[in-house]
């Protein structure tokens, strides 16, 4: 039994390295209520404890990627029964950082991870969008940080992994205002890689981009994401010298060995897994 065969509200398969996560309450357009959000951090957890899995490719199962918080998430925050206000914000906070260590699980999973967006991608799913290592989507895809039109500044990350990509002015525009934008702009602007006409071309992108991934070394590829992560909040001198150690530390592998000898003699490497 895998270990990721017990989820109920992520559809969750491993073929070839490759781990497909499918968001998959599709009656509901794919929004999130609270057990969902606690399956997508427990699956990007398990990462860590499957050695085979190289990459992940996160999707939306129906019409639509995800169209964000389930309202009843919301509605049962203002049926709380303490009735001390400092007690309750004390709760509300527990509650947001718990819905941000959600999405922070894909930011921080160990592998890349690749976002494959159709449909609605919206308020929550749009925060989850820009935990992705790398996205593509649909040209029709919808986009939206819907949150300021409920009233509420958007807290589960997007305001602050989004303007990593786009651009200040842009950034702000698609913020103050909330408005939907399709999937050319999302392109255009820096929220995703690349937009696709067709859903079999996004399809074909997003899986041999996964397989691509897959045939690298883990070990290099572990170090680059670190390297970015490490990079997106320190100074180019910390940045260098961080690279500087990793390489260090990591450089003389098997890995190098085979990826030379497998260049020579013109054919795929051969890396093994990462067991930790």
């Amino acid at each position: 039994m895998s270990i990721f065969d017990s989820f109920k509200y992520l559809e969750i398969s491993l073929t070839d390295s490759i781990l497909t996560v499918a968001i998959n309450r599709q009656a509901q357009a794919n929004s999130l209520h609270l057990q969902a959000w606690e399956e997508l951090r427990l699956a990007f957890t398990q990462v860590h404890l499957e050695p085979t899995v190289r990459v992940v490719v996160l999707k939306g199962n129906g019409k639509h990627f995800c169209a964000g918080m389930d309202l009843g998430v919301l509605t049962s925050l203002s049926q709380s029964d303490i009735d001390c206000d400092g007690r309750r914000r004390l709760e509300l906070k527990a509650f947001i950082t718990h819905l941000q260590e959600c999405i922070s699980a894909i930011a921080d999973c160990k592998v890349p991870v690749i976002g494959s967006i159709h449909g609605a991608c919206i308020g929550g799913g749009i925060n989850i969008a820009a935990a992705c290592d790398i996205s593509y989507c649909l040209e029709s895809a919808r986009f939206s940080i819907k949150e300021v039109s409920l009233g509420m500044v958007a807290d589960l990350g997007v305001l602050q992994r989004l303007p990593r990509s786009v651009r200040p002015g842009l950034m702000a525009d698609i913020a103050y205002t909330g408005r939907e934008f399709n999937g050319i702009e999302a392109a255009q602007i820096g929220v995703v890689s690349q937009a696709y006409a067709e859903q079999d071309s996004l399809d074909d992108k997003v899986m041999s981009m996964a397989s691509q991934i897959a045939d690298q070394s883990p070990l290099v590829i572990q170090g680059i994401k670190e390297m970015l992560k490490y990079q997106a909040d320190h100074s180019l001198s910390d940045s260098l010298n961080a690279m500087t150690l990793w390489n260090s530390a990591f450089l003389l592998s098997n890995d190098i060995q085979e990826a030379m000898l497998s260049y020579v003699e013109k054919r795929k490497p051969i890396f093994t897994d990462l067991n930790i």
